[in-house]
């Protein structure tokens, strides 16, 4: 069931709901998260960030796309906020089906221009590519580096990126923010914005760093043009925080196989509910 982020998006964008894009750092998050998603028949996409390729090596992705052939729900493999042409290339070669070139912090003539070079390669090799115009807030490193605050994306630029480079699906900033959403700050989405943008473009558009934004308004999102949400904040926060339960409570605790299943648990409960919000429940049948 390996397949590109289009096929898996294409189908989000006619059924109106969002396939979740759950960012993994290690082999036991992998393997919960594909666990809970064919659990819910639900159509997954495993990013991973360059610091994460960096961290779990080459080797551990070619086990990922073996996993994902025998997945009784459609993945795609989506390389995660992707700086340069030079890691598309490397995305390419380790057999990623989707990537992301993140020029948005780019003046909009680079941005559409190092898209259009992307795009124009990786459909040569059947890879879905995902853009992103404007900027979304962050304070943590898989951020667009030095994205302190939020740019809304202009609907007129949206049009004009889509024609010109060709993706297959766009991120775009309606009001979210990467990592935990700043307390000064009050998490609100401008679902018009997204509304105006979806009818002009058409495409799957995405939805990053949505932590801090209240269900209603994420549930909302997805149903009227939002077809994927990258997840990772909220996931590795409920494995990790079960972590240091477990091993604050038995100081002898030493084996992976005694200290994880909890954690598991605890991450697959947070994808569970992020699978049932985004309207993903029940959907790989469509596939």
């Amino acid at each position: 069931m390996l397949t590109t982020g289009k096929a898996i998006l294409d189908v989000a964008n006619e059924h109106s709901f969002a396939v979740p894009a759950f960012n993994i750092s290690d082999w036991a998050m992998f393997r919960g998260i594909v666990e809970i998603s064919e659990e819910k028949n639900a159509p997954l996409i495993v990013g991973i960030h360059p610091d994460e390729v960096r961290h779990i090596g080459r080797e551990m992705i070619t086990g990922i796309i073996e996993r994902a052939h025998s997945s009784t729900v459609p993945i795609a493999i989506h390389w995660d906020h992707g700086a340069t042409y030079e890691q598309m290339l490397q995305a390419f070669q380790y057999g990623f089906t989707s990537v992301m070139i993140d020029g948005s912090l780019k003046p909009f003539d680079e941005n559409l221009a190092i898209t259009k070079k992307v795009t124009d390669s990786a459909h040569v090799l059947g890879v879905s590519v995902e853009g992103e115009l404007g900027t979304i807030g962050g304070n943590d490193s898989y951020a667009e580096a030095g994205a302190a605050e939020i740019i809304y994306t202009d609907p007129d630029d949206a049009v004009t990126f889509v024609k010109t480079t060709g993706v297959d699906s766009l991120a775009i900033a309606i009001g979210t923010f990467h990592g935990f959403y700043p307390a000064h700050l009050k998490p609100e989405l401008k679902l018009d914005l997204l509304k105006e943008i979806k009818s002009r473009v058409g495409i799957p558009l995405v939805l990053h760093g949505g932590s801090g934004n209240p269900d209603d308004e994420i549930r909302e999102a997805a149903r009227i043009g939002i077809n994927k949400i990258n997840i990772s904040t909220d996931i590795k926060v409920a494995y990790h925080d079960k972590m240091r339960e477990v091993l604050g409570s038995d100081s002898k605790v030493r084996e992976p196989n005694a200290i994880q299943p909890a954690c598991l648990d605890a991450m697959k409960e947070v994808a569970a509910h992020k699978i049932d919000l985004f309207g993903a429940t029940g959907k790989g049948a469509l596939y």
